[in-house]
């Protein structure tokens, strides 16, 4: 296999790509080239204006992790950050104070909104920003266009009883402490493939969803215009490796917005949330952790080829490892 295709969120899926790329290097998966080359289908819908900056969450946290920039510790933006900007807007009151722009971050944004406004499409500003991190990959925005993910959340002060805040709100200002009642994803509906985005599932010789959010990540990668349905078409195996490890997530909020579109907190039910290619969905494999060994029925009798392996992220070598039985399943 030489043209391997993620559909990535941000850090379960930037994680997944540094041990994906490290296998590659090492020669420690069975079945890939060693000059495999790999495109990133990057989930957009997590975007959003702050102080007149168009940021994007993860896209950044790809570009950043497979760049050797992210401040590991906290798992986005760049590492030996200063916070000057974001503590002058907030000494003259400017919102949101919630989201905190590094000012080394405020650099990425600054090129990106200056290219965007020029009238470049998200495409190639992406592409003008890998030009400087190497990321090792072609990453690849699933859209141009503008799609924003918005949480409906109760609210006793509404007269309606509820209220709609942007996903990045729910994540960090109320830090998805609250139920998540249901998802809108503005913009979605009318979105078309960013360039080079169907072909990269068609042409591919292996197709892979790594642990990112089954919903508001992978999820709304699979809901731009033609991207299912080229995943269920293409001639590539497709493989998937479960975000639930024990009936949790293991980072993010997987279990709040699962529980809003009615899927169970599980290995099992989110493996056949995306379904089984031969029964009209997405998947032809799925990996779960061994704590969920008891899932593989259930998943095999839902048409899909299951194991289960170790699946903590916990160095370069180990999700290489995870890589290598991703492959194996479906190889």
């Amino acid at each position: 296999m030489r043209n391997i295709t993620v559909l990535s969120g941000g850090m379960g899926g930037a994680r997944f790509l540094q041990g994906l790329l490290h296998g590659i290097d090492a020669g420690t998966i069975p079945g890939l080239a060693p000059d495999a080359r790999v495109t990133v289908v990057a989930n957009t819908a997590d975007d959003l204006w702050v102080h007149g900056l168009k940021v994007c969450p993860d896209l950044d946290t790809v570009m950043y992790t497979l760049g050797d920039g992210i401040d590991l510790e906290r798992g986005w933006g760049r590492r030996d950050e200063s916070w000057r900007v974001k503590e002058e807007l907030a000494a003259y009151g400017v919102e949101p104070t919630w989201f905190g722009l590094g000012d080394r971050d405020v650099a990425t944004h600054l090129v990106r909104t200056q290219m965007l406004e020029a009238g470049f499409p998200l495409s190639q500003v992406t592409a003008a920003l890998c030009r400087r991190w190497q990321p090792g990959v072609e990453l690849l925005p699933m859209s141009d266009d503008r799609v924003e993910t918005h949480v409906v959340v109760a609210d006793e002060d509404s007269p309606s009883g509820k209220a709609v805040v942007h996903f990045q709100e729910y994540w960090i200002r109320l830090r998805a402490a609250v139920p998540a009642e249901s998802l809108v994803f503005v913009g979605l509906d009318d979105a078309t493939p960013g360039p080079g985005v169907l072909e990269a599932i068609t042409g591919a010789d292996l197709v892979v969803l790594p642990p990112s959010n089954p919903v508001v990540s992978v999820g709304t990668i699979l809901g731009v215009a033609g991207v299912r349905d080229a995943i269920r078409t293409t001639s590539a195996p497709v493989v998937g490796l479960s975000p639930i490890v024990g009936g949790a997530h293991v980072r993010g909020m997987a279990e709040q917005v699962l529980g809003a579109i009615g899927v169970e907190v599980s290995a099992a039910a989110v493996g056949l949330h995306y379904g089984a290619r031969t029964g009209g969905g997405v998947l032809d494999g799925w990996l779960v952790d061994e704590r969920d060994a008891d899932a593989v029925p259930a998943l095999q009798a839902g048409g899909l080829a299951a194991r289960a392996v170790p699946l903590m992220m916990t160095d370069p070598a180990t999700t290489a490892a995870m890589a290598a039985a991703a492959v194996a399943l479906v190889g």
